[in-house]
């Protein structure tokens, strides 16, 4: 008769589990029974100890008060005074004698017992001191010197008892650990088998499967995905599959999207721009105040939503891996007060207080792409800045490195925002400044442009304006070798 081999992953599970699940109830049960009985010779132990540190205690606790009663009986002279001294003697007795009995009843070598009743020996001939004329003080501490002697033996005794049964204990519990050593070495070998056939059947397609749900969490759908193993696995590997093209032909459309979308709305962008530039020069005649202001106001609006557009081309090409950088020399500060005056009617209006420490420096990179990063967190800075409230922003070089920092007033970022702040189209969960929320790309495409230049932006955890914090890095110097850069001429 043919044995099929299995063709599940369920399967090969179950056969494993009995495979290795009988002799292990074999062992557990084995050990459950030792242990049972160690640990119940252990309480009998720990119990006998107890009971006889406790009744040796008594005794020792009781042996000086009926010294001490005793000897007031025999060395007073008031009859009353006698009396409570022979009663508080009698009570002290009779509580010597159950303790003596308590001893007794915890068993013990021969010697306990002979000790125990030299004791009760000199209890009573103690009884008859007291009750002989002319007994003194020296007689009654004779008495009971020996019976503190024999108290003492006893406790020996029994000390070196319990030490006697906590080696026979220990020997027994080496020994059972030896056996239950035993008993798992000779299931090592059949466990070791068992686990390298389920790590060779199992384990390879099971890190495929792990891999290339990494990819996709990643958002690379290029390597198409195959799967060998059980037939469920297998099934698994295919349903993988079509996922993969399934997002993968989601995210091209996605990207063709955003691209003819940006690209249509820039023409009427560009159209509505000049036209607001005209008006402001003054091409088809001058305007009054409030008439200046409202195109103000549309060429603020225009200029934002051409960043915004700036953002989507940039992110599309991101993720069409198409972009490059262009690598040019220029002037860092011309840049930022560039960026700034484009935001320059709401700073006005909001009475934002700029606190500027911009370097004349000269740097190389890519300068649309460098644009494009103060752009996104400055006007981030600003939408979160209150009104007559303070943003900073700082520029300098630190060695090979230029370090550009932007900071607000504002709310700052929620904990639990922080992990995913730069992800695409992630927004917060606190409430956003300004008319109109952000489209959740301006921090991932800083993100994209700032890691092209080999550099890396992180939110600081601290901030002297209270609110968000962003540090820049961009080691200059190494960016010219990274790959896929165009270099323009200066």
């Amino acid at each position: 008769m043919r044995i099929q081999r299995p063709r599940t992953l369920l399967s090969l599970t179950l056969i494993g589990l009995a495979f290795v699940t009988l002799p292990l109830l074999i062992g557990v049960g084995n050990a459950m029974l030792k242990l049972n009985d160690l640990m119940e010779e252990s309480r009998l132990v720990a119990n006998a100890s107890r009971d006889s540190a406790s009744a040796n205690e008594r005794v020792q606790l009781v042996l000086p008060d009926v010294r001490r009663q005793a000897s007031q009986y025999v060395t007073l002279s008031d009859p009353e005074r006698r009396s409570e001294a022979l009663d508080r003697y009698q009570s002290r007795s009779r509580d010597l004698a159950e303790s003596l009995e308590a001893l007794a009843n915890l068993g013990g070598p021969m010697t306990v017992d002979d000790q125990l009743e030299l004791i009760r020996m000199q209890l009573a001939m103690l009884d008859g001191l007291l009750s002989t004329p002319g007994t003194t003080v020296e007689d009654i501490t004779e008495n009971v010197d020996v019976m503190a002697t024999s108290a003492a033996a006893i406790r020996n005794s029994m000390r070196d008892e319990i030490a006697d049964r906590l080696a026979d204990l220990e020997n027994e519990t080496r020994a059972a650990q030896r056996s239950l050593a035993w008993q798992a070495a000779a299931l090592v070998p059949g466990t070791l088998i068992l686990v390298l056939l389920f790590i060779l059947v199992v384990g390879r397609p099971i890190r495929q499967i792990d891999r290339v749900i990494r990819e996709l969490g990643k958002g690379d759908f290029s390597h198409p995905i195959a799967v060998s193993g059980p037939a469920d696995l297998e099934t698994l590997g295919r349903q993988l599959e079509w996922l993969r093209l399934r997002l993968a032909e989601t995210s091209e459309e996605k990207n063709k999207f955003l691209r003819h979308m940006s690209h249509e709305l820039k023409t009427p962008l560009a159209n509505i721009r000049e036209g607001t530039e005209l008006l402001l020069d003054g091409s088809v005649g001058p305007l009054d105040r409030q008439q200046t202001e409202v195109t103000g106001i549309l060429r603020e609006n225009s200029v934002r939503l051409q960043r915004l557009i700036e953002n989507l081309l940039t992110f599309s090409a991101w993720q069409a891996k198409t972009a490059q950088l262009e690598i040019s020399q220029f002037e860092l500060k011309p840049l930022v007060f560039s960026v700034l005056s484009q935001h320059r009617l709401v700073i006005s209006n909001r009475e934002i207080k700029l606190k500027l420490d911009i370097a004349a420096i000269r740097v190389q990179a890519d300068e649309v792409k460098l644009r494009l990063v103060l752009e996104n967190l400055i006007s981030n800075a600003i939408k979160f800045t209150p009104e007559k409230a303070e943003m900073a922003i700082r520029a300098d070089m630190e060695g090979d490195e230029l370090v550009i920092e932007v900071a607000d007033s504002g709310p700052g970022v929620a904990p639990e925002d922080r992990g995913r702040i730069f992800e695409a189209f992630y927004q917060g969960r606190r409430l956003q400044g300004g008319p109109v929320g952000g489209t959740g790309i301006g921090l991932s495409v800083v993100s994209e442009c700032v890691q092209a230049h080999g550099g890396t932006v992180a939110l600081k955890p601290d901030s002297e304006l209270g609110g968000a914090h962003f540090l820049v890095r961009l080691p200059l110097r190494r960016a010219s070798d990274r790959p896929k850069l165009v270099v323009a001429n200066a």
